[in-house]
């Protein structure tokens, strides 16, 4: 079945070669697609077709291989075979997500298994695709793929940013900005912790300078984004099976 796969996958590529990259993956130049595949003319394949689409490719024949070369900060996703010789995929996707990876994680599999594809996505797999799975469909998770990373890393930028500003509030500015974002009024404010308008409003003055905004409005939308879990808006998984 992989041999086959690979077949497939290796003339596909050459009608793909002169194809404009899907989901934008021209322009994720900086990432890097990781294959996982235990099957040396399946690695050769993907290879020849996402380097084709111009995309940077690494690939490994075991998840302990890539486990050993793997660094949390390189960006793009990653095409992992359920089954391989030395462990299941998905045991390298459980391990990814104990370390709490975020590289978005295309399953590949030779076996339309339900379960297994259930498995796979509700242990937060961006795609399960079961091979030979069309060049164009491929190329085009993989640019989605790619840009859910893109997205996933700037929200944490921003999250770990947000926090940075947070550390620097004193005690009192921290619960003067909590009473702001629930949307009291300087009076309430002075009322609920004893001190007057003309206090709170230089605490307030010193919040939103420290927070980088402008507007009680604005510090709202930013402290709800520093506690927002999840990923961006836009993934998409699904499961794809030949017709």
């Amino acid at each position: 079945m992989a041999e086959k796969a690979a077949v497939k996958t290796s003339r596909a590529s050459m009608e793909c070669a002169e194809a404009e990259p899907a989901g934008g993956a021209e322009r994720s130049a900086a990432a890097t697609v990781f294959v996982v595949d235990d099957n040396a003319g399946v690695r050769k394949s993907l290879r020849a077709l996402l380097e084709s689409a111009g995309l940077d490719v690494e690939t490994h024949a075991s998840g302990d291989e890539f486990l050993a070369a793997y660094d949390p900060e390189r960006h793009g996703c990653l095409l992992l075979d359920v089954r391989l010789r030395s462990g299941s995929g998905l045991d390298l996707q459980d391990g990814l997500r104990r370390r709490k990876a975020i590289l978005p994680i295309i399953v590949l599999t030779g076996y339309g298994d339900v379960q297994t594809s259930v498995r796979a996505l509700k242990a937060g797999a961006f795609d399960f695709l079961q091979k030979p799975a069309p060049p164009r469909v491929l190329l085009e998770r993989i640019g989605a793929a790619i840009e859910f990373d893109r997205q996933a890393r700037a929200a944490a930028t921003d999250r770990a940013a947000v926090g940075d500003r947070l550390a620097r509030l004193t005690p009192r500015e921290r619960e003067v900005m909590e009473l702001l974002t629930a949307g009291r009024t300087s009076r309430e404010i002075g009322l609920a912790m004893g001190i007057s308008v003309r206090t709170v409003e230089g605490h307030r003055h010193a919040v939103l300078s420290k927070m980088g905004v402008a507007s009680a409005a604005h510090l709202v939308r930013i402290a709800l984004g520093a506690v927002e879990e999840g990923p961006p808006p836009g993934r998409t998984t699904h499961v794809v099976f030949p017709g």
